[in-house]
């Protein structure tokens, strides 16, 4: 009996000692955002040890474990007809609201979750339950994009099974099929989804033959670009849950199926050091002390390395590809994107990415809202369904579906 007590308190301090992170004041929902982080790496722990006694990927342990926990059958409600389709080879999930008497054509939007290119899914309940208010609150036809992932495929595969699946869907008649009105399109997705989505935007402005094009671009907390892990957002929240700095760069990773020990290198940026001849080119459209607000700026000093490593980027080429970093688009790619919304979180490391290029389109003559909360953090748009609810997530979903319903 004594050991018991002396093993509870002792057990309760470790929990406590796991759980706690000091975190900004300013955050919403601190312990909750400590627990759901606590949760997160408990797991991730565990599936590295399945990777590391080899028995199977630690991303496909750790998607199945999300998948198996969260994933919802394809059941349609009173309200939002849900179905599962193909288009052109790729999975999509279709929500459709029914049918008006004074209407007979609907917006829409076209949307692609995240999850680092590698976890997540448009079946999961976090992407369902948001996918069917968009479609109930707009009364718009939303088509979540089923993309493959890592590492069953890696860059460019991602970008390719988005872009497909758009450029179907933007056929008049499928269009036609769904009572879809052409002229009223979003392309839009949220970090890793919102990097496919403005790299499709992309795509898509430069086809000529196209009949239909989307009307707007709206990209939530988007990771956009490989180039600087030292901007502000990446030195203030390096150590920030729920995508501290390593972890991230580990996703860029694995979305270019490249090798761990590459993580120092880019960690340091030592694959755009001034001595990397094919880095120079692209560091005008990158420099945030241009780019950034002083509020985003702070004290925070540029990171560039004098001598670095050009043989990382010979491994990595993916590192300087547009379609994989659209934040390295040049100003006439910029210049033709839609009418543009980026959503902002103070405590992300990929709060730059999306002020620069809010900053970039700006610069080219692009409409654009930038969005930003002070008090949010990255992924929590996602998180409005217990036990991962948070004010966070409601406060920011609806800002984003608001300026959808004006603007779309």
């Amino acid at each position: 009996m004594r050991a018991a007590w002396v093993l509870l308190p002792a057990l309760a301090a470790l929990s406590a000692y796991y759980v706690y992170l000091p975190l900004p004041g300013a955050v919403s929902d601190p312990w909750k955002l400590m627990l759901l982080d606590a949760t997160f790496r408990a797991v991730q722990q565990t599936c590295h040890l399945i990777h590391y006694l080899r028995l199977s990927h630690h991303l496909v342990v750790l998607n199945y474990v999300i998948c198996t926990f969260d994933k919802l059958k394809d059941v349609s409600s009173e309200d939002i007809k849900i179905t599962d389709a193909v288009f052109d080879g790729v999975e999509v999930r279709v929500f459709e609201p029914p049918a008006k008497g004074d209407e007979s054509l609907k917006r829409s939007v076209v949307y692609i979750h995240g999850g680092g290119w590698a976890l997540a899914s448009a079946r999961t309940s976090l992407y369902n339950n948001l996918c069917r208010i968009m479609a109930e609150s707009l009364n718009a036809v939303v088509v979540s994009v089923e993309y493959r992932l890592v590492p069953e495929v890696c860059f460019p595969e991602q970008y390719h099974d988005a872009l497909r699946a758009t450029k179907h869907f933007l056929q008049p008649h499928v269009l036609a099929e769904y009572s879809v009105d052409p002229s009223r399109i979003a392309i839009s997705g949220d970090s890793a989804g919102g990097n496919l989505a403005a790299a499709v935007c992309q795509q898509l402005s430069k086809e000529e033959n196209l009949t239909v094009r989307p009307k707007l671009q709206a990209l939530i907390y988007p990771v956009l670009q490989a180039f600087d892990f030292n901007t502000p957002s990446y030195q203030q929240n390096m150590n920030m849950p729920v995508l501290p700095r390593n972890v991230m760069i580990n996703y860029w990773i694995y979305y270019f199926n490249g090798d761990y020990d590459l993580a120092h290198e880019l960690l340091v940026n030592n694959h755009t050091a001034l001595n990397v001849g094919r880095a120079l080119s692209f560091r005008a459209r990158l420099n945030w002390t241009s780019l950034l607000p002083a509020s985003f700026k702070k004290n925070y000093k540029p990171v560039v390395q004098t001598t670095g490593s050009a043989a990382i980027v010979e491994r990595l080429p993916a590192l300087l590809d547009v379609r994989a970093v659209p934040l390295l688009a040049d100003d006439a790619t910029l210049a033709r994107q839609p009418r543009t919304y980026v959503l902002t979180c103070e405590n992300d490391v990929l709060r730059d990415d999306g002020a620069m290029y809010a900053k970039r389109l700006e610069r080219a003559g692009v409409p654009v809202t930038l969005d930003h909360f002070h008090d949010c953090f990255h992924g929590c748009m996602i998180f409005t369904v217990w036990p991962t609810d948070f004010s966070a997530g409601v406060r920011t979903r609806s800002s984003y579906i608001k300026w959808l319903d004006e603007n779309l």
